[in-house]
């Protein structure tokens, strides 16, 4: 490999959550909260950033950005930055969107919380699929709408949509609003076409506008291929879709990622509610992903696949009644231990006590998996062995 991967980044006093905020985001305690372990101890497996550092073609942009000197009030104006996302994604998915459908905004979150906002009425509903990444779930609460939840269907550990349940939710009038997330985090399922299209027809028959969150949409497999739920329906303006280079190339901390939208009523909410101010350096670096990213992406997508071999094959051995998969997409793998704690159980705190590793439970991911521990494997292998061996020495002392 070109890249190494293998190389462990000191990511201390740099104001990383990962590293200094994981007590109260995790916890909810206070930073000075003492544990078990120091905290150097700690083998982190819990948010999704990764432990590999970002491509050198976008530190060097950012670099080139940064000798202009000057950092006032930015917008994307160049049309070169809509070429470079339209050319990956037409190369990638084989979608393309006119360039007036696109905006930009500081994360998805801050998007979902925003167009819920815009669409919904106080009366009215929004649709998730669980078991549900949380902030879909916070983004209705947050504008005070009723949530309403599909629960997957679970075959050891292979997901599937309950299209009867999914129709029934969907015929309720005030279900004005579904946020669906493709690829699919916790699981990691790629959607096929045929289900993308049985789900789609379901909702815009009744009259439920989607959010596609797609920001997982590179982390795929190699030789696996995502389709945009939009590009299924290239006539309808009910698919708002949301991307970004930010889990990809892991530069969530600069805050920028792309939404389409396709509505001429909503983006006309959005122009005159949104802040659309961005910050300089998150353009540059998001154009010079698209741009220059691609080998560097391959090569990562190559070593994820050989982490979840060696965890899929860790696990099987030490851990045999644990169910897992690996995922067609995501850096994040997806454990039932369930044949090893009791339902209910606070398992990150459980594994941060006895045996110093973080990661999120299954209570963190709305409903539909309690027993569940999402692990993130986006690290050097020697981080990933530890981690596991940590859990996995804990679960089979418990078990004895």
């Amino acid at each position: 490999m070109t890249y190494n991967f293998d190389e462990v980044i000191d990511r201390k006093n740099s104001n990383s959550m990962n590293v200094d905020g994981w007590r109260e985001y995790i916890f909810h305690a206070p930073r000075d909260q003492k544990f078990p372990f120091p905290d150097d101890e700690y083998v982190r497996m819990w948010i999704a950033d990764m432990e590999f550092g970002t491509p050198d073609c976008i530190i060097d942009a950012m670099k080139e950005r940064l000798d202009k000197r000057i950092f006032g009030y930015t917008k994307v104006f160049d049309p070169q930055y809509y070429e470079a996302f339209l050319h990956w994604s037409k190369s990638r998915y084989g979608w393309e969107f006119p360039k007036e459908q696109l905006v930009t905004s500081p994360g998805i979150i801050p998007a979902l919380f925003e167009l819920v906002e815009y669409i919904c009425k106080p009366d009215e509903k929004v649709l998730i699929l669980t078991p549900s990444y949380a902030y879909f779930k916070h983004a209705a609460d947050h504008s005070h709408i009723e949530l309403v939840c599909s629960d997957l269907l679970n075959d050891n550990g292979y997901y599937t949509m309950d299209y009867a349940d999914i129709e029934a939710k969907a015929k309720d009038p005030k279900v004005k609003l579904c946020i669906f997330c493709n690829p699919h985090n916790p699981s990691g399922r790629i959607w096929a076409e045929e289900e993308l299209k049985r789900f789609g027809d379901i909702c815009l028959e009744n009259n439920v506008l989607i959010i596609s969150d797609e920001i997982h949409c590179d982390l795929i497999r190699t030789g696996l291929r995502h389709t945009p739920l939009a590009k299924l329906y290239p006539e309808s303006d009910q698919i708002i879709t949301c991307m970004a280079p930010s889990k990809t190339f892991n530069m969530a901390g600069l805050m920028f990622s792309n939404v389409i939208i396709p509505n001429a009523e909503i983006m006309e909410i959005w122009k005159d509610r949104h802040y659309d101010f961005d910050n300089p350096l998150s353009i540059t670096a998001a154009q010079a992903a698209y741009e220059q990213g691609g080998q560097w992406l391959a090569e990562l997508k190559l070593y994820l696949d050989e982490n979840f071999r060696f965890a899929k094959e860790y696990l099987g051995e030490h851990l045999p009644k644990a169910v897992f998969r690996i995922p067609e997409a995501t850096y994040l793998g997806w454990v039932d231990i369930g044949a090893y704690v009791e339902q209910g159980e606070d398992l990150p705190l459980l594994f941060a006590n006895e045996a110093a590793v973080l990661l999120e439970g299954g209570n963190m991911f709305v409903q539909n998996s309690d027993t569940y521990i999402r692990l993130n494997l986006a690290c050097p292998r020697a981080m990933l062995a530890e981690g596991l061996r940590r859990i996995c020495e804990l679960l089979n002392k418990r078990a004895k």
